[in-house]
């Protein structure tokens, strides 16, 4: 039996909070606001729990769940209902559900919302007012229930989870899977309970999946969707026991994530925030309906982003080599052309006999590459209209330095230092470490007056650290710790542009993000897959925030030039390569990308994107084709970035015209003059070769 605790209107959407008079227990579903009439009243399921908790010593859950799943343990069903509250502060809204458990502690489930936000900002908080401690083994960010609500049965054929899937330079593929191919039909007298639990374990978050699950009721046409902002150990559940689904995440608990946590008598605990969202629609709806939220982080970010400027790194021309000398002649190259920021990548602190990517940590300017000090380069920048930039890799010491033989400040597992091939990483949580760094990063960057810090990070903790009550709970302190410091660099030096880098995206999630202007989207620098990935990120992260390689070579023909120019028109323009090589013909090429890009970067900024196209099967053999069509915010102009792969034969390209604007070719940049055609609906692109990419601005009248 179920009965309405309450309900809340947010924008379009409803958060109906549900409880079992039996049980006390409190459940929570969310809605479209004009599917309010649709809820199917007679649908038979249990209230599942808004929060989901597993104290030590309590009882474990039925339904042959152990190892599955820690769901809806003795220490969830304990959870009793005791109050709800709204806080109303600055047009913000939060409301407080508020449970006792049976130990008599008070357990708050928040979720807030202000005027215009596609989502919700949902977290738990366990306040520990007893007299003594208790270890949690399981706490969630946020739980769903009821999925879906506008089927009196279990939905059999209706229902698809959509999951995100990433490994190095292959991030974001789209992975969709009905709910029998995951095994989450209700079993025949709904007893046995299962789960399909999913996360990745250690520090590099976007690692095997991006922190993102949704659920798309297909019949309906209305999808769930939630994005975890946390940079260590997550999971993600989807469960099944009855006719509803639910899904819920958060810390990776003691099964996934080796993660214990001691609450003492008068301590609170807080998870880290869930973003949640439901509307009408599929994968592409929700998934940007998450990521707008990503918007607000950006407000307090340096005046010199507003315009999306161009980036120049260096990486791929001198390949950790970088040299006054190199640095002055790509100046002069790229004097006048409207880059903003010249990065110093990898290397510049290299010493005689020790190679660069086996040295960070000891942070000396190198004086062979830099003979008369770093200061000849950053002049040399600056005085061609730059920004100089640096790259970091603060966490991380390798084996040739002398770092790395500091093994008090370093993170040790069973009291060993944790040594990942040939890398140790820094213990946050150590003052000495914070002093060191202070001096090595953020009084550096003071000295020679950078405006652009690249932080990088290029492997994983694994599952955790000594120093806490569990080698997961070890991580998660630390992982805080270090957005502390990076969140202490912007403080110090708040002009400062901040880009997050993890061998790439691997920490493409949303607590990294919030604390940076912009984020490596990937490390295939020069791939012919990099449409692929930056289209795949434009539902994980905000095109605005996605930094995309643009590697340009002496020896890329015309074509070439234009499909890599052409990728980085799906997020931030980075150059990298031979630029001092190109020949003239090949530098107006660049050129004319640059301009073009500038006139786009408004649509870029704030849009929605539509992807077409066949499902990509092979990133590195790829065939056939696929258009990002982006709509600006305001509805005004509207960008195609289109590119043909392998096996392209049909001659030419068609999408139907979202939503059936009216358009006007605007400007075209591409190797071959031939504008695309608008006729009865849609576009035609007339690209006919293999790996032949087009980009089209256009009006909407």
């Amino acid at each position: 039996m179920r009965t309405k605790l309450s309900e809340f209107e947010l924008g379009d959407m409803v958060l109906v909070y549900e409880t079992d008079p039996h049980s006390s227990n409190v459940g929570l579903l969310m809605i479209p606001k004009h599917f309010r009439g649709f809820i199917a009243e007679q649908k038979n399921y249990r209230i599942d729990s808004l929060v989901q908790l597993k104290i030590l010593g309590d009882n474990y859950p039925d339904g042959f769940s152990q190892g599955l799943t820690m769901r809806n343990s003795a220490s969830t069903f304990g959870l009793k209902y005791e109050k709800q509250y709204c806080i109303d502060t600055e047009g913000q809204r939060t409301i407080v559900t508020v449970l006792r458990n049976n130990y008599g502690h008070q357990i708050e489930h928040h979720a807030t919302w202000m005027p215009g936000d596609q989502a919700v900002l949902v977290q738990s908080k366990y306040v520990n007012s007893g007299l003594s401690s208790i270890f949690v083994e399981m706490l969630s960010s946020f739980s769903l229930g009821g999925i879906t609500p506008f089927a009196n049965d279990d939905a059999p054929d209706s229902l698809l989870v959509h999951q995100l899937r990433s490994k190095w330079s292959c991030e974001g593929r789209l992975q969709t899977s009905s709910i029998a191919d995951l095994l989450l039909e209700p079993s025949w007298n709904r007893w046995g309970a299962y789960s399909y639990r999913f996360g990745q374990v250690g520090s590099m978050p976007v690692r095997g999946y991006f922190p993102f699950v949704a659920v798309e009721d297909m019949k309906h046409h209305v999808s769930w969707g939630v994005q975890l902002a946390h940079a260590a150990s997550w999971q993600m559940e989807v469960y099944r026991r009855d006719d509803a689904l639910c899904i819920s995440g958060g810390l990776a608990d003691r099964e996934f994530g080796h993660w214990i946590k001691e609450i003492k008598a008068g301590e609170e605990f807080v998870t880290p925030p869930a973003i949640v969202s439901v509307c009408e629609g599929s994968i592409d709806q929700i998934s940007q309906r998450l990521t707008a939220y990503h918007e607000k982080w950006l407000a307090d970010k340096p005046e010199v982003e507003n315009n999306l400027p161009v980036i120049f790194n260096e990486y791929c021309t001198s390949w950790g080599q970088p040299s006054s000398d190199s640095i002055k002649l790509a100046c002069q190259k790229l004097k006048g052309t409207g880059i903003k920021y010249f990065v110093i990548d990898s290397g510049w602190y290299a010493e005689e006999g020790k190679p660069w990517y086996l040295s960070m940590g000891d942070w000396r300017v190198s004086p062979k590459l830099f003979p008369h000090g770093l200061e000849e380069a950053i002049e040399a920048i600056r005085e061609c209209g730059m920004i100089p930039g640096i790259w970091f890799e603060i966490e991380n010491c390798g084996s040739k330095s002398e770092a790395f033989s500091k093994t008090d400040l370093l993170l040790k597992r069973d009291g060993y230092p944790i040594t990942a091939g040939s890398r140790r990483f820094w213990d946050f949580r150590n003052p000495e470490v914070i002093a060191y760094l202070s001096e090595k990063v953020i009084d550096f960057i003071k000295k020679y007056r950078f405006g652009y810090l690249k932080i990088d990070y290029n492997d994983t903790i694994g599952i955790g650290c000594d120093g806490a009550e569990s080698l997961g709970e070890g991580l998660r302190q630390h992982i805080l710790a270090v957005q502390d410091f990076i969140k202490r660099i912007q403080i110090e030096i708040p002009d400062l542009v901040i880009e997050n880098c993890a061998s790439g995206g691997h920490r493409l999630e949303p607590s990294m993000l919030a604390i940076t202007s912009m984020s490596s989207f990937s490390d295939a620098h020069e791939c012919i897959e990099i449409p692929i990935i930056a289209a795949n990120l434009h539902r994980a992260i905000l095109p605005q925030q996605s930094q995309i390689w643009a590697v340009l070579r002496k020896t890329d023909n015309a074509q070439r030039l234009y499909y890599s120019m052409i990728n980085a028109f799906l997020g931030r323009m980075c150059l990298s390569g031979d630029i001092h090589d190109l020949n003239e013909t090949q530098w107006k090429i660049v050129t004319e990308g640059i301009e073009f890009y500038e006139k786009i970067s408004p649509v870029i900024k704030v849009g929605f994107s539509y992807r077409f196209g066949p499902t990509v099967q092979s990133y590195r053999s790829p065939t056939e084709w696929q258009v990002v069509f982006r709509v600006s915010a305001d509805s005004s102009q509207a960008l195609a970035v289109v590119h043909s792969f392998a096996r392209n034969d049909q001659g030419q390209i068609r999408i139907p015209i979202p939503g059936n604007l009216s358009l006007k070719v605007e400007t075209v940049y591409a190797e071959k003059e031939s504008d695309p055609k608008i006729q009865s609906g849609e576009i035609v692109f007339p690209l006919d070769d293999d790996f032949e990419a087009m980009a089209v601005l256009f009006a909407v009248v």
